[in-house]
């Protein structure tokens, strides 16, 4: 069960801040595979398909399974455990990621990543949503959200400099051991917040099937989920295939690409999620479809920024459009995260996350980044080394549908917003 005690008054900004540490090294140890695609390519004599495999499908199947039964128990007793626990796990299957010497191998070894990484989100979703008042929820949850692109930005930034000074290997040997001193920290650094904020009573822990019908009952849930679902489809194929598009077809070395890529993922995404979640907080406490509208209309718009900047006339220009599409790609974060803590009660919350983090990684890491490389190679006779081009320019579309599920749910958000 969670610890009795309310923490001191600073513990909303500790407890955000060093999960904010875990979430960078979850997305170091999840997305530096994309970097490292070249290199494993080159040297395992992999396909575009079986890259796509090992970077999305591998990872996803477990971490969207296990995801929502860990979260239920997370509901139930320590989440702190729950991360800790999960932190040192997915950092020392990232580690044996070096070790593989074959596609099986690294396939397995991804599996296990996602296996350590299904216990750590959802659980922080709900202790931040626990330690904060709802009118300041969205931009909570949005500096936590900082770990997707800070994460991601030194993976590909680290990663492409220990393989091009090193090998890929030693990549993810490096990445992998840096993580477990983060598992020490939440374990000793962080306490369970007793009960959400006073105006939001705890309440007893929930019955699975009491948790998975109630959200069975709440359209806004399924809507957004699915649309975060078609938008990571095209948000982590794009974080995925990026770089390999980067060599193909501008022709630039490793190094440059990671910082090159690094920067976009950097400063697009932390400029992305903080404006959207500012603007959830504010608009979404009189109405709480802003939460889902604030996304819509950023997807929207990230379809043909991204489109012109695979399509650019010079780096320079790519780099500017990358960096806005990836900011407008990635400002689901805040509004769509709060809005899901905010649709059921307290004790909830947990198992919520998981749910909505099952169709958003099933969908977006398992398929996504696994048609794009196929797509690629089946493009690949015809176009040459611009099937990777027209394979991502295809997958621009599910930013739309994305945008057209968010605007539905903002129709059923307000009839489904849980007010204790």
């Amino acid at each position: 069960m969670a610890q009795v005690g309310t923490p001191p008054a600073a513990a909303p900004g500790r407890l955000i801040a060093i999960l904010l540490l875990a979430y960078i090294f979850n997305y170091i140890d999840r997305q530096i595979i994309g970097i490292l695609a070249v290199p494993i390519k080159a040297d395992l004599g992999l396909s575009d398909t079986q890259l796509g495999l090992m970077g999305g499908l591998a990872f996803a199947l477990f971490y969207s399974g296990l995801g929502i039964p860990i979260a239920w128990l997370a509901d139930r007793g320590s989440r702190v455990n729950i991360i800790a626990i999960s932190v040192a796990l997915w950092s020392l299957f990232s580690a044996l990621c070096g070790a593989a010497q074959g596609f099986t191998q690294l396939f397995l070894a991804r599996i296990g990543v996602g296996v350590g990484e299904a216990g750590g989100v959802a659980p922080s979703y709900a202790l931040i949503a626990d330690s904060v008042p709802p009118e300041r929820r969205a931009r909570a949850l949005a500096i936590f959200f900082f770990g997707i692109p800070i994460g991601s930005a030194l993976g590909i930034f680290f990663g492409g400099w220990i393989a091009s000074s090193i090998d890929w290997r030693t990549a993810f040997f490096v990445v992998g051991l840096a993580g477990l001193p983060v598992a020490l920290l939440i374990k000793f650094g962080l306490k369970d917040p007793s009960r959400a904020p006073s105006a939001e009573p705890r309440g007893a822990p929930p019955r699975f099937r009491d948790a998975i019908g109630l959200l069975a009952c709440k359209p806004s849930f399924w809507l957004l989920s699915l649309g975060n679902g078609a938008g990571a489809m095209a948000g982590y194929g794009l974080l995925f295939w990026l770089p390999s598009f980067f060599k193909r077809s501008l022709g630039l070395p490793l190094f440059e690409i990671s910082a090159f890529y690094g920067a976009i993922v950097l400063f697009g995404g932390v400029m992305g999620i903080w404006l959207s979640g500012w603007i959830g907080d504010r608009m979404g406490g009189k109405r709480p479809a802003a939460y889902a509208l604030v996304p819509a209309v950023a997807v929207l718009l990230a379809a043909p920024v991204t489109a012109a900047a695979l399509f650019a006339s010079s780096p320079e220009t790519g780099f500017v459009l990358f960096l806005i599409g990836n900011g407008l790609g990635l400002s689901w974060a805040g509004p769509v995260t709060a809005a899901i803590q905010q649709i059921v009660p307290p004790p909830m919350r947990a198992t919520a996350s998981a749910g909505f983090l099952f169709f958003t990684n099933l969908l977006g890491l398992g398929l996504g980044t696994l048609a794009i490389g196929a797509l690629s190679d089946r493009l690949g006779a015809a176009l040459g080394a611009e099937a990777l081009r027209y394979a991502i320019l295809a997958a621009l579309g599910f930013y739309v549908l994305s945008a057209i599920l968010y605007a539905l749910a903002a129709l059923t958000i307000e009839k489904d917003w849980h007010r204790g």
